[in-house]
């Protein structure tokens, strides 16, 4: 075979940041595409979140970009380059250019569903007010709470060096927010790294989470959530999906097709529910500190006395209070508990039983076995196996 026989392969410009798992997700789903398909040569230049490589386009020669256009800079560099492109982002600063991106709205009307689910009737919102994705999600959220009659309230902050105030100014802004809430609340975060500033201000303001206010992010950033005190909640976007479908369509713009439609929103997949929502909202303050004693102890080995201790109530009282307003009583609230931490443990570590009994406050595994079988169904050693299966 001559040289002149070879397929010439596609050189692409991926001008899409690594710094977060949503855009590394993209990218996963890019790399789906070119594997399934002809493969492209890639140029992926480091540059940070709304950055415009240096030199650019410079000496770069290609024949598409796949691109997260979320300022006028990145808009005028990539319309410069003259070749078939597709928006990652909601700016639409290139608004003849086709668009592929995570549906917002689905996004906020599912965060909605999730808090109202676990009883909570006040509802806020924290954004960031740079991001044109995050006004969307705040106007469809407050939209679709309000439409339950729920109360509800925003906050939209700002990237210190924009707002020329410092991040000092305005995490205390954050707190006095927060403390100003009405409580219990539901708040979302506009995406995982608000959420987990919106937890610090919690905490600094002496804000319970779950019990007094939940908080629910976007990106299920796993390692940023589980970094988080206590572990974040997040919605799960379809990045892989959002991805392959930017480069189907950039696929069809260099053959010189014209793209089935002109914009594509991808809607999430769920959502990662831990321990930043995992509750129902308590009006009962009594029965609120004793699940929040039960959540931070459980683990520690404690009993119904030990909880009794920390709540001036009787035993009989406690468990009627508890049973009306959590479903289970409080005996069943610890075992819980215990039980979602054996399986984070089985699923994520090769620790023997002994340890992960102890880890998670039964006095022998051969108990925590039995408990285990009774309430999932299966042993803990099927669980194990079956989670690292999938």
């Amino acid at each position: 075979m001559s040289p002149l026989d070879l397929k010439r392969r596609p050189v692409v410009a991926l001008l899409i940041e690594t710094s977060n798992a949503y855009a590394r997700g993209l990218l996963e789903g890019i790399m789906s595409y070119v594997r399934r398909h002809d493969p492209w040569s890639l140029y992926l230049p480091e540059m940070r979140r709304g950055e415009v490589p240096a030199d650019w386009p410079g000496r770069w020669k290609g024949d598409g970009i796949i691109a997260r256009i979320e300022n006028v800079e990145m808009a005028r560099a990539v319309k410069r380059a003259k070749l078939p492109t597709v928006d990652l982002s909601a700016g639409r600063h290139l608004p003849q250019v086709p668009w592929v991106e995570t549906d917002d709205a689905a996004i906020a009307r599912l965060a909605v569903e999730h808090l109202a689910e676990r009883g909570f009737r006040n509802f806020a919102f924290c954004g960031n007010r740079r991001f044109a994705w995050s006004r969307g999600r705040e106007e469809v959220f407050l939209e679709t709470a309000r439409s339950h009659g729920n109360v509800c309230e925003s906050w939209s902050g700002d990237d210190e060096e924009r707002s020329g105030r410092g991040w000092t100014v305005e995490h205390r802004r954050l707190g006095e927010w927060v403390r100003g809430l009405p409580k219990p609340v539901g708040i979302m975060a506009c995406y995982d790294i608000q959420a987990q500033r919106l937890l610090d201000a919690c905490r600094e303001v002496g804000t319970a989470v779950p019990e007094e206010a939940a908080v629910l992010g976007v990106d299920d950033d796993r390692l940023l959530c589980d970094l988080c005190s206590p572990p974040l909640s997040s919605i799960v976007p379809n990045t892989m999906r959002t991805g392959y479908a930017a480069a189907e369509t950039l696929a069809a713009l260099m053959r010189g097709e014209q793209p089935a439609v002109e914009g594509q929103l991808i809607p999430p997949l769920g959502v990662s529910t831990r321990q930043s929502t995992d509750i129902l909202a308590l009006e009962d303050r009594d029965v609120a500190a004793a699940v929040r004693f039960i959540r931070e102890h459980a683990c520690d080995g404690i009993q119904v006395g030990d909880v009794l201790r920390h709540v001036p109530l009787s035993r009989r009282v406690l468990e009627s209070r508890f049973m009306k307003q959590v479903g289970r009583t409080p005996h069943e609230e610890i075992l819980r508990i215990k039980l979602d931490r054996v399986k984070r443990l089985l699923a994520e570590t090769d620790l023997t039983l002994d340890t992960i009994a102890d880890r998670a406050g039964f006095r022998h595994s051969e108990y925590l076995s039995v408990a285990f079988k009774r309430v999932v169904g299966i042993s803990p050693s099927a669980y194990r196996s079956d989670s690292s299966v999938s």
